[in-house]
């Protein structure tokens, strides 16, 4: 049980604010009245294709200023990376962007069939632009030599209409095909959990729907874990492990339970 309030909040986004393009009811006054209350606040999602302005806009239509506030495995896989290096990107733009602000090149094949020697890195998340040809590239330049770098390995994400396929299933697809495991950078691995510890400091309290990510999330940055049940987990698969010190059926429930007071 959370008996104290936090000094810093770290809120996951799929599944605990949003599901797909629907907000969650309730979700982003939790989140103001977190803001209010004086505690530090970051996004921190694992959704590698969106752009850091995409995510602090879809948040703003929601009601919530997130400027300066979202952390994204993007942002962590091209942590991975040095300035120079040629990456080539299976993702989406939130990668490309985040490869680029590291002082990297993005790098575009016109065909598999290229030579893939000048390429230092592959990084590998949700790719709705997924094709044959592209997959094909990245399975060459791994096997080439370039380094495998997931931005998360999440099999899954929720939408509005069910769980869609995540990142870590096109991750699945290129280390079966290069016989290779890859980094992984996002929650709950060392990359992301460098970005949010550098940033919140040693206390707070980590809020998601996934214990094999949020909860392993909390445990690798020392925070507590808060665990809402509007995404992946039910309430039929409680309990879970790593156990959360609160479990809520919404965030707007949970920011009640750990602030003491009723969130309007």
């Amino acid at each position: 049980m959370v008996t104290t309030a936090p000094a810093a909040w770290a809120f996951d986004l799929d599944g605990v604010v949003w599901t797909g393009r629907r907000p969650i009811p309730g979700s982003a006054d939790a989140v103001n009245q977190v803001i209010a209350s004086g505690a530090d606040v970051v996004f921190v999602t694992n959704n590698s294709a969106a752009t850091v302005d995409q995510q602090e806009a879809k948040l703003a239509s929601f009601g919530v200023d997130a400027r300066g506030r979202v952390i994204t495995s993007a942002m962590a896989g091209a942590s991975l990376v040095d300035p120079g290096d040629n990456v080539f990107v299976l993702g989406g733009p939130g990668i490309v962007e985040a490869v680029e602000h590291r002082g990297a090149l993005s790098v575009e094949q016109r065909s598999a069939r290229e030579s893939v020697d000048h390429i230092d890195a592959v990084i590998v998340g949700l790719d709705r632009q997924l094709s044959y040809e592209r997959l094909t590239t990245a399975v060459l330049a791994v096997r080439a030599g370039a380094r495998l770098i997931a931005t998360n390995h999440d099999p899954t994400y929720p939408t509005e209409f069910g769980l869609y396929p995540g990142g870590g299933s096109i991750v699945a697809a290129v280390e079966t095909a290069t016989e290779r495991s890859a980094v992984v950078a996002g929650k709950p691995n060392e990359p992301q959990a460098k970005l949010v510890r550098d940033r919140l400091g040693p206390d707070g309290l980590m809020v998601g729907d996934r214990p094999d990510t949020d909860g392993a999330f909390a445990c690798a940055i020392g925070f507590r874990f808060g665990l809402v049940l509007t995404g992946v987990t039910s309430q039929d698969d409680l309990p879970v492990a790593p156990p959360p010190q609160v479990v809520a059926q919404d965030l707007r429930s949970l920011v009640e339970a750990v602030l003491g007071s009723g969130v309007p």
